[in-house]
């Protein structure tokens, strides 16, 4: 299962941490994998490259952890986006995908 867990502060995304594998289906045919791998690829990209912002990325096998230097008006409607796809696919695959929210 993957599982992504999201950090917010005072309301707003400031991070997120996704770990494990899909196991929906045979390496490299893994469409829930795939999904999420193209949302936070995505997700990272447009926070430095359209809202201009930067992002700490750490990535290493079957893991990716993001932190915002700023939490900005467009990274934050960037990260909102990215969630609300993860939040469909979640849904529609919950063995393979679960949305963890923590607060601070």
């Amino acid at each position: 299962m993957i599982r992504v867990t999201f950090q917010r502060e005072n309301g707003s995304i400031t991070g997120f941490d996704c770990r494990g594998h899909a196991a929906f289906a045979a390496y490299g045919k893994d469409i829930v994998c795939a999904a999420v791998s193209v949302l936070t690829t995505t997700c990272v990209n447009a926070i430095e490259s359209v809202a201009h912002e930067e992002a700490e990325v750490q990535v290493s096998e079957g893991s990716m952890t993001v932190r915002l230097k700023n939490a900005g008006h467009d990274a934050q409607v960037i990260m909102e986006t990215m969630r609300q796809g993860l939040k469909d696919i979640a849904e529609e695959y919950p063995r393979n995908l679960q949305l963890i929210e923590n607060s601070m």
